[in-house]
């Protein structure tokens, strides 16, 4: 499972939305083994005044929080933020300069998914990557 927060300013986001998803998407797909029909995807547009950073970062200075089981190996987590700086920038120009990346990875017994326990899913991918 891999959830995806995505904070910049709205007018950024507004205009590489769409760009940008598919950029990370095949982010997680290409580092992960991940299927390429789940896509979990939350926009999050702030305000000016409410998005403070530093200047040299820009206006498209963009978060992207990734939550995930635990269980990939750090070269496919190092892959994975390799693949998002690079997809980024030739999708949408925002420079890797402009874009900070997280990955929080939990056991699968905290998360809830389907009506039970992910501890307690058959899941047709793997984590072991």
């Amino acid at each position: 499972m891999a959830q995806v927060v995505v904070f910049g300013h709205r007018a950024s986001l507004d205009a590489h939305r769409g760009a940008l998803s598919d950029a990370i998407h095949g982010a997680v797909v290409a580092a992960l083994d991940y299927p390429p029909e789940k896509r979990f995807h939350r926009f999050i547009g702030l305000d000016d005044a409410d998005f403070v950073h530093p200047a040299d970062r820009g206006p498209d200075y963009t978060i992207i929080e990734i939550a995930m089981f635990e269980g990939r190996s750090d070269a496919a987590k190092r892959l994975l933020i390799d693949e998002l700086f690079t997809r980024i920038e030739s999708a949408t120009g925002i420079l890797p300069h402009s874009v900070e990346i997280t990955i929080t990875e939990t056991p699968k017994v905290h998360w809830g998914i389907r009506g039970q326990n992910a501890a307690d899913l058959t899941l047709d991918y793997s984590v072991d990557v």
